[in-house]
């Protein structure tokens, strides 16, 4: 999907909506993740890693990683939608933006309290901005691409790139704990859940199905 394909058809501006609300959400999400100490999502194990390294911050890591996968379609040749540029930015922006407002949690119970809201709040992110049709993630087109270059198995490609992402991160002092563990199971059953409490109408059936094969990348980072 092109960025000007994208912004043609009904629901135009609730799409946009969904889109960025569902963006600015998983930044937040992430950094509640951040703050309670006990484990992060892939991506963002590794996000942490090249930031204690770096002295930069995890939403600035953020937008970096991004922009250098996003180069990897290049010779994979995946087109880009307004939601994987929007994802670049978006994301990494909104979790610094919410690290700079959330203090460390100290005790166990309010860290356990950030680590559930986290995980619930990046399944809603998830359905918000994948419903909205505006192409995947950088992240989640490297995995498609490789997909669809190797004729290996969408579990595999993604099995196989996070392994190596939270392998990395966790050798460059990324936070797994958890977390970690928990996010791992429980994010694609949540993403499955709101994906069609946040389906948008197709432009020619009137219906509310996401675009087709969309549930099957909602398990995965954007």
């Amino acid at each position: 999907m092109s960025i000007a394909s994208g912004l043609r058809g009904r629901h135009v501006g609730r799409r946009l909506v969904q889109l960025y609300g569902g963006l600015a959400l998983y930044g937040v999400s992430s950094a509640l993740l951040v703050r309670s100490g006990l484990g992060l999502e892939p991506w963002n194990v590794l996000h942490q890693g090249l930031a204690g390294k770096t002295g930069l911050t995890i939403g600035t890591v953020s937008i970096i990683v991004g922009a250098l996968v996003l180069l990897l379609w290049i010779p994979i040749r995946q087109r880009p939608g307004l939601g994987t540029v929007s994802n670049v930015f978006v994301i990494g922006l909104a979790i610094d933006g919410t690290l700079a407002l959330v203090p460390d949690a100290r005790h166990l119970a309010w860290r356990i309290a950030l680590l559930v809201a986290g995980i619930v709040l990046n399944g809603v992110a998830t359905g918000l901005y994948i419903a909205a049709r505006f192409g995947p993630g950088p992240r989640d087109g490297l995995m498609t691409g490789l997909h669809r270059l190797t004729g290996r198995s969408i579990r595999v490609v993604r099995t196989s790139i996070e392994v190596a992402v939270v392998a990395t991160g966790f050798l460059l002092g990324g936070s797994v704990g958890i977390g970690t563990v928990l996010y791992a199971v429980s994010i694609g059953p949540l993403a499955q859940f709101f994906l069609p409490r946040f389906a948008v109408p197709e432009q020619d059936s009137g219906s509310a199905a996401v675009a087709p094969g969309t549930p099957g990348q909602a398990i995965l980072r954007p």
